[in-house]
């Protein structure tokens, strides 16, 4: 696996990481599960960090190994296309007088690492298979008022992974038409794998647990007032703002306006999240707006199943993990109809889709889902039975198999 500019170690939900990273130590740990060794390569962004660390403490089945390139902080994601050489020679030394099979796949991450996965793989005469996660094009159709396009850069870099590749792995059927549409994937090449959950985390409250009410006194909520969670980088591409306003206009207009929880850290710029704080101060629901860091896995589930929805207004997402983690916890999701959404949320069965990402559609939306108690109940119950269906073991025996095909066009 490479994951440059990420580490599978790192909190999901600030900086760069998110749902890369879950994915990454998700499908490692399942093909580890099912007989796989997985060495991770990633950059090193710590002087302490030790070369080579095992990814769960006594089990040396998946490895992540740390390649300095560049500087060891400092650096943002749009700096590491310059440091991509450093870390090419420093994988291809790692793998230097071992035995010329010790690696039988090479399966890239964002388009930085395919980049590296394209000259490795040659090197090493293994097939390359990758997953782009996000796509440039796709998020260049879907800016945020103000918003920066991704770079030509960028595009070029992906077009060439796009066409280096041996096999293209999408989260969705939606990913797959772009990779084909935009990109000119041979279509043979793509391969359509969901992403996987870890269903020992994310189900629904347990009995044991207290229900609802305790989870809120443990995480310090209110147990009589709606709540509404946003979980995920704060960004202009997530659109957290779109929920300030929304509840803004359900205070204007005189109606019950719900707790919205923002569950994130700052990513791109470091002052989003006091932005943010100054939008709902402004709009004079600051009182209504409850800002957390973000926290452990663990912990998420929990405040999955304290909410009474989860809201993803994004204005981009290839697949969308917090909204399948939030409905195996079995809470309804509203979210934006764009790319992975639209497969993720079965609209009108495991949540609703909103098709605007107008505050004031976004207002009566989540007040018509919070109005109506047995609507959310039924919902959430039938999310927690697709997200039953989603374990990892699935995705990674998929990816197994595509790991097969990619080898079998490599030798041609």
């Amino acid at each position: 696996m490479l994951s440059v500019h990420t580490s599978p170690l790192a909190q999901p939900g600030t900086g760069d990481a998110g749902g890369l990273n879950v994915y990454v130590t998700g499908l490692s740990r399942a093909l580890a599960r099912l007989g796989a060794r997985v060495e991770i390569f990633t950059r090193s962004t710590a002087s302490r960090q030790a070369d080579v660390v095992e990814l769960d403490e006594g089990d040396p089945s998946v490895l992540v190994r740390h390649i300095p390139a560049g500087p060891f902080e400092g650096l943002d994601k749009s700096d590491l296309p310059g440091q991509l050489c450093a870390f090419t020679a420093g994988v291809l030394r790692t793998e230097a007088g071992r035995a010329p099979d010790h690696y039988d796949v090479v399966h890239s991450h964002y388009w930085l690492s395919g980049q590296v996965g394209w000259l490795a793989a040659d090197r090493w005469d293994v097939p390359l298979v990758h997953t782009m996660h996000t796509l440039a094009k796709v998020k260049n159709a879907a800016l945020a008022p103000g918003d920066a396009p991704e770079p030509r850069g960028r595009v070029i870099g992906e077009e060439q992974v796009v066409a280096a590749a041996d096999a293209l792995v999408a989260s969705t059927a939606q990913e797959a038409d772009d990779l084909v549409s935009r990109y000119g994937a041979d279509p043979t090449a793509v391969h359509v794998v969901a992403p996987g959950l870890d269903l020992d985390l994310f189900h629904p409250p347990l009995p044991a647990a207290g229900g609802r009410a305790a989870l809120r006194a443990r995480l310090g909520l209110p147990a009589d007032r709606p709540v509404v969670l946003f979980a995920g980088r704060i960004q202009a591409l997530k659109a957290p703002d779109v929920l300030v306003r929304a509840i803004a206009v359900l205070a204007a207009t005189g109606r019950p306006v719900p707790l919205l929880v923002l569950l994130g850290g700052p990513s791109g710029r470091q002052d989003s999240v006091r932005e943010l704080e100054r939008l709902a101060a402004t709009c004079g629901v600051g009182a209504d707006v409850l800002m957390r860091p973000p926290v452990p896995r663990a912990e998420l589930a929990d405040w999955y199943r304290a909410a009474d929805v989860v809201a993803m207004p994004s204005r981009s997402e290839s697949f969308g993990l917090v909204a399948a983690e939030a409905q195996a916890c079995g809470t309804p999701v509203l979210a934006s109809a764009v790319g992975g959404l639209r497969t993720v949320v079965q609209d009108g069965v495991t949540g609703r889709l909103v098709p605007s990402h107008d505050p004031a559609v976004w207002a009566d939306a989540l007040a018509d889902l919070l109005a109506d108690d047995a609507a959310r109940l039924a919902l959430g119950v039938r999310a927690a039975r697709a997200g039953a269906r989603q374990g990892w073991a699935a995705a990674a025996e998929q990816l197994l198999k595509v790991y097969a095909l990619a080898g079998q066009r490599r030798r041609g």
